[in-house]
């Protein structure tokens, strides 16, 4: 019986063992963060420029 249990718990390292060195699931999650960070600071860029882009194309519309 104590053979057994062993085994299992051998197993049961193992799998444990190599879910932890993968690396798959990590380079989804930097993709994530990167395209968040870059979404949060394209938002914070036009929310600064709001107010210059406005007037640039009531000037352009003003012009045609």
């Amino acid at each position: 019986m104590s053979e057994a249990v062993t085994k299992h718990v051998v197993r049961l390292q193992t799998l444990v063992a190599a879910a932890r060195d993968r690396e798959d699931g990590q380079t989804l999650v930097e993709y994530a963060l990167i395209l968040a960070l870059v979404s949060i600071l394209t938002i914070g860029t036009l929310l600064l420029i709001t107010d210059k882009l406005n007037a640039t194309f009531t000037q352009i519309a003003n012009v045609l």
